[in-house]
């Protein structure tokens, strides 16, 4: 019996949708955590837990340390990725549901590409300048809308989430011209290391062993997954795929952390959430088809 091959291309598209179902879970297992773990402690452990793993791993393979001269890119990269990022969106969704985060966060691939339109001195179209804004302005109505004319402190924390993670994302993009997406980000994580575990022993839960296991496997899976081995699959998939055609799937993001928060966290999903959602996503698909150059987009 023989079975169908799959070509180069389409792994690379398969590669892809896992990485965008293994990033759509972030936020509905943060906002289950966080119901139980404090965020600074959730912050902390979900980084030392992945920078451990990221060692581990560096070090079966016998992975040199990268050139010094990387290390600047790589702490700003660790301080934005692994510290900013995780401590805001827990914050944040302490306050707002998952569902409302994921329409905010949704403008974080056209965060990142102004980021990388910024540091590598680009020049694209006027349309992809009129997208950003357009799209800045539509994440904007619906954070009023939905707080009744005023900003939240919540939507303030995931705006300062996304600024974080596009800075992040664009100097690891950077770098992954000199190694490996899968080295870039574990070497990130283990960057971190030196403030994460001091921090998880200062930040411990006191109540640790009477939690419930469903905020320590939602903890688990954040460390382990959207942290680390959900950018495995993700980089993996576009250096097969191609970059332009797989990061076009990250498109679909919103509507993964839609269903998962639906089904995890019992939200309701309004049409007002998927409208909004859907114009979103449509200005980012036109950004991304108007630059003169394009790069690598990396999901939160």
């Amino acid at each position: 019996m023989s079975f169908p091959v799959i070509s180069r291309e389409h792994l690379g598209l398969l590669l892809g949708l896992i990485g965008v179902i293994i990033f759509g879970g972030t936020l509905p297992a943060t906002r289950i955590a966080v119901a139980y773990i404090d965020p600074l402690a959730m912050t902390a452990l979900r980084t030392a837990i992945a920078g451990l793993c990221a060692l581990a791993l560096l070090v079966i393979l016998r992975r040199p340390l990268p050139p010094r001269r990387l290390w600047p890119q790589l702490v700003i990269a660790a301080l934005c990725v692994a510290v900013a990022f995780p401590f805001l969106t827990a914050l944040a969704l302490k306050t707002v549901d998952a569902s409302h985060g994921s329409v905010v966060l949704g403008i974080l691939p056209l965060a990142t590409a102004c980021v990388a339109v910024l540091i590598t001195h680009e020049r694209p179209k006027p349309l992809f300048w009129i997208a950003s804004v357009a799209g800045a302005a539509i994440v904007i109505a619906f954070a009023l809308r939905q707080g009744g004319g005023a900003l939240s402190a919540g939507d303030l924390l995931l705006f300062g989430a996304v600024a974080a993670s596009a800075i992040g994302y664009g100097f690891s993009g950077r770098l992954t011209a000199q190694m490996p997406g899968w080295e870039v980000i574990s070497w990130v994580l283990v960057i971190s290391l030196p403030l994460s575990l001091p921090a998880v022993a200062f930040t411990w839960p006191a109540d640790a062993a009477s939690l419930p296991l469903q905020p320590w496997l939602a903890l688990l899976y954040v460390a382990v997954f959207p942290q680390w081995i959900g950018f495995f699959a993700w980089n993996a998939g576009m250096a097969m795929g191609g970059i332009a055609r797989v990061s076009q799937v990250q498109l679909l993001q919103p509507f993964v952390t839609f269903s998962l928060a639906a089904w995890l966290n019992h939200e309701a999903i309004t049409w007002q959430i998927l409208l909004f959602a859907t114009a979103v996503v449509a200005v980012v698909a036109i950004s991304s088809q108007v630059r003169s150059r394009k790069l690598p987009v990396v999901p939160a």
